[in-house]
């Protein structure tokens, strides 16, 4: 008996069961601690776009502009365009990005599927026909330009006056050919280093190829589209990639396909000949300032959903001469506001009396006086 039982004695350390649990909890946070200490000493890694590839070297451009012949790592496959990380110091590419697009295009653009009606603007027949034609008829029926044997207009202009309709007709033919509608205002193309406006307007053909059928809406094309002069600063030649890579786009190379391009502008008088030339945005539709009639026309839209008493549309369209469809609409607005102010339910005639009163007013200049 006593030799079984000094055979079952061990000799070595077992510890309790709690104890060997923390023990084994205790060394996965050193574990983790030693990793994340790992990645602060870690130098970081730069983006870069590669521009050529020769064999196991690349030739990138870093944001700044400049440009690098430098190594690949090996099993590193690369191919001009794709975008990279680069080791600091010595600039050797070690990985593939996931995305080659260096710009979320989405932060810069308004996508949408507008639910605009050709029966929500009023006092645009010509211009409608026109973009229905020019925009809807190639998108809807590509069938009768073959038949005919002609290629359709790859964009249009349209210019005139703040408010006169010119994004609601873009809108509206997106919508009748349930067409992707793609929005960037012309100032967000022009970017703070040098070629990342023109890649940006690339990518932006690129979704929209992507998304076809579709419509680029460019709003205040004369951001990047005015004409060109020699002034020699560095913005000015970065504004001007922006431009050649804009008209490259429409008129390059690859076909646009179900891609069609709408220009828009309040200053048609100062935008540069090659982009209205035959071929680009070569259709110019002027969207005036609305008639009488077509004064009309806008106000019985906007005062279609609102409860009214008697009023004459006749004797407001008379009265409202020189007044843009959004100047129409804020007038229906300050209507309605007036109604409310007094606690009625329905707008009267005065009210638009007030509300016109009230927006044909001249801003106050009692500033002047102040220094007078």
């Amino acid at each position: 008996m006593t030799q079984e039982r000094i055979a079952g004695v061990s000799y070595g350390y077992s510890p309790a069961p709690e104890h060997s649990e923390e023990n084994r909890f205790l060394k996965e946070n050193v574990e983790t601690l030693k990793r994340e200490l790992e990645k602060f000493r870690r130098a970081p890694l730069i983006a870069a776009d590669v521009r050529e590839v020769h064999g196991d070297k690349a030739l990138i451009r870093l944001a700044n502009g400049n440009e690098f012949l430098v190594e690949i790592a090996a099993g590193l496959q690369l191919k001009p365009g794709e975008s990279v990380l680069a080791e600091q110091k010595n600039l050797t590419l070690v990985k593939k990005l996931g995305s080659t697009k260096r710009f979320d295009v989405e932060r810069f653009v308004i996508i949408e599927k507008p639910g605009v009606s050709w029966a929500e603007i009023g006092g645009l027949d010509d211009q409608m026909r026109e973009v229905r034609e020019v925009i809807e008829l190639p998108l809807l029926k590509p069938e009768v330009f073959k038949r005919v044997g002609i290629k359709p207009p790859k964009g249009i202009l349209l210019h005139g006056e703040p408010g006169t309709g010119k994004t609601l007709l873009a809108k509206a033919v997106a919508a009748s050919t349930k067409s992707t509608f793609i929005e960037v205002v012309g100032s967000e193309l022009v970017q703070k280093f040098i070629g990342e406006g023109a890649k940006l307007v690339h990518e932006i053909f690129e979704l929209a190829r992507e998304r076809a059928p579709s419509i680029v809406f460019i709003d205040e094309l004369d951001a990047i589209a005015a004409t060109r002069i020699d002034l020699g600063t560095s913005g000015e030649r970065e504004v001007q990639r922006t431009f050649m890579q804009l008209l490259s786009e429409i008129d390059g190379f690859g076909p646009l396909d179900n891609v069609k391009v709408i220009g828009c502008t309040n200053r048609r008088d100062i935008l540069d000949p090659a982009v209205i030339r035959p071929g680009r945005l070569d259709r110019l539709i002027h969207v005036p300032l609305p008639v009488q009639e077509g004064r009309k026309e806008i106000l019985a839209i906007h005062t279609a959903n609102m409860s009214l008493g008697k009023i004459d549309l006749h004797m407001l369209s008379e009265q409202t001469d020189g007044f843009s469809g959004a100047d129409l609409h804020a007038l229906s607005t300050e209507a309605g506001y007036c109604a409310i102010r007094v606690g009625r339910n329905k707008v009267l005639h005065k009210d638009f009396e007030s509300a016109l009163d009230r927006l044909s007013k001249p801003v106050d200049d009692g500033y002047k006086r102040m220094f007078g």
